[in-house]
């Protein structure tokens, strides 16, 4: 019997040739659907291995990931998808991932876990707690056509001004600003709401009331498409929240590169043109795609394939390097705005436990920007051994620490004995930490998210006119949808079922 996966929008032609461009987690997401559905599929990538960011390593007793460090399941076709691979075996779930802390004075301070912890915490003062409090009743008389203009006028809203209008600046600074810091590496004032929260968007557009919304959106809480999950009520309930998977978050990207298939992988491969030229009607083989083999620039080492239909996934940065044709007519991608990308160090230490005098248990601890007063540099830190025990020798702590962002952009691409005193320096003011690291690795990613500033409809709009331009072009990724690993997931997975509905509605 087939999976859901294989069985979900079956494609109902011959087998046709689909090329995904970029094998990330989003291209290897929409190349195993294609391939689960009958297609025929070549996954192209500069790097000789796919998989992208997402990459975990070993050493010395040690596991750690370069990239994402977890993931989780906030759409239940991801959820169908990791059934389909055999993966829940594999889940690894954080010890005492509800107990996640913001740094306040210097210090670590436990994030309250439900309302009333709020109101009995010190994390913000008594006048943001009533502010908190009071936000449903000061929107009570808000409704939904005075909403709408509200939400009109202010179209091109940052986080931080979001937040502002509803929880007041202590919120931004204490709750929103480390939150956006450890997810996205950006900062408040320079992501739109719209683009980075759109379900709290639609929601002030709906209600008013952000935490009126919340509760009714979860009160009436639906499934996000009409799918059954292949788990029934007889299997053990699946567990809630961040997890990981043994062996690292790569274990996932793995088993998609396994069951993609060797064959249909063409790594050290770097394409360089892409042209689209149908004959009549049909679209059969319209997509001819120009690469270059072990990175071999070579106009006479240059290989060319024929496809039916191609899925982009590369970054928008990347697809403007090449070139397109439309037709027999060069297709100018200068529509194309530049994206803003985010740079990040990640550094990867670990102490003796005796040498850490202040141990915490839980997720890990996010600094806010104003504590940089407080002599503190980092974006945060997630407690690694303290999350998955499995990571580091017993005697042992191991610690993964991002530095740099849009916070600070210049301290990301510093040297490594530099981020290394910023890194010891703010774990010895956090945890107490003593003396030197005994493990150090270092890993710089130059372009570690594109930031969804407040022009982000630009960049929405160049990609919505390529895939209208160009018959059998599709685009998926962090670009669009999305930072987290199930939304670059998801988003792959969409855009298989956009290619088999273009098959499916062709005439080959």
């Amino acid at each position: 019997m087939a999976s859901p996966v294989e069985k979900d929008t079956a494609l109902q032609h011959p087998a046709k040739s689909v090329a995904v461009v970029g094998g990330g987690v989003s291209g290897l997401a929409a190349a195993y659907k294609l391939k689960t559905n009958g297609l025929k599929v070549t996954l192209f990538d500069v790097q000789d291995r796919a998989g992208g960011k997402i990459k975990s390593t070993s050493e010395d007793g040690f596991i750690w990931d370069e990239g994402a460090n977890t993931m989780t399941e906030s759409e239940s076709a991801v959820g169908r998808l990791l059934d389909d691979l055999g993966l829940r075996e594999k889940q690894q779930f954080p010890i005492s991932q509800n107990k996640r802390y913001i740094v306040r004075n210097g210090m670590p301070q436990l994030i309250p876990s439900n309302p009333v912890a709020l109101i009995k915490s010190n994390i913000l003062s008594t006048q943001s707690k009533l502010k908190i409090l009071l936000e449903p009743l000061s929107w009570w008389h808000s409704d939904k056509r005075s909403s709408m203009k509200v939400c009109d006028t202010v179209i091109q809203e940052s986080v931080g001004q979001f937040f502002k209008r509803h929880f007041g600046t202590e919120v931004v600074d204490y709750l929103i600003d480390p939150f956006v810091a450890g997810t996205s590496a950006s900062d408040p004032e320079s992501l739109s709401m719209r683009h980075a929260f759109p379900q709290l968007w639609n929601l002030e557009k709906k209600f008013g009331s952000v935490i009126v919304g919340a509760i009714r959106s979860k009160a009436s809480g639906k499934p996000k498409d009409n799918v059954p999950s292949r788990s029934s009520s007889d299997k053990k309930k699946h567990q809630r929240g961040s997890f990981s998977f043994h062996g690292g978050m790569q274990t996932l990207t793995n088993i998609l590169s396994c069951k993609v298939g060797g064959e249909s992988l063409k790594l050290n491969s770097k394409v360089l043109s892409l042209s689209y030229d149908s004959v009549g009607d049909s679209p059969c083989n319209g997509w001819s795609i120009s690469y270059a083999a072990n990175h071999v620039n070579d106009s006479d080492l240059m290989k060319s394939q024929v496809f039916d239909a191609v899925i982009m996934t590369a970054p928008l940065c990347d697809v403007q390097e090449m070139k397109f044709k439309e037709r027999g007519n060069p297709f100018n991608l200068d529509f194309l705005p530049k994206v803003n990308y985010v740079p990040v160090s990640v550094m990867i230490t670990a102490f003796k436990k005796e040498c850490v005098k202040r141990p915490l248990e839980g997720f890990g601890v996010l600094v806010p920007s104003k504590e940089q007063e407080n002599g503190l540099k980092t974006l945060g830190t997630l407690f690694s051994s303290m999350m998955f025990p499995d990571r580091a020798p017993k005697n042992q702590y191991l610690y993964t620490t991002f530095v740099g962002g849009s916070r600070n952009r210049n301290l990301a691409g510093a040297s490594l004995n530099e981020i290394q005193e910023v890194v010891t320096a703010d774990l010895r003011k956090l945890l107490g930490v003593e003396g030197q690291p005994t493990f150090m690795r270092h890993i710089y990613w130059k372009k570690a998210f594109p930031l969804y500033g407040l022009d982000y409809d630009l960049v929405l709009e160049a990609i919505e006119k390529m895939e209208k331009k160009l018959p059998g072009f599709f685009y998926a990724g962090n670009n669009k949808g999305g930072l987290s690993v199930d939304k670059c997931l998801y988003s792959g997975l969409q855009a298989a079922e956009r290619v088999i509905s273009y098959l499916n509605e062709q005439k080959f």
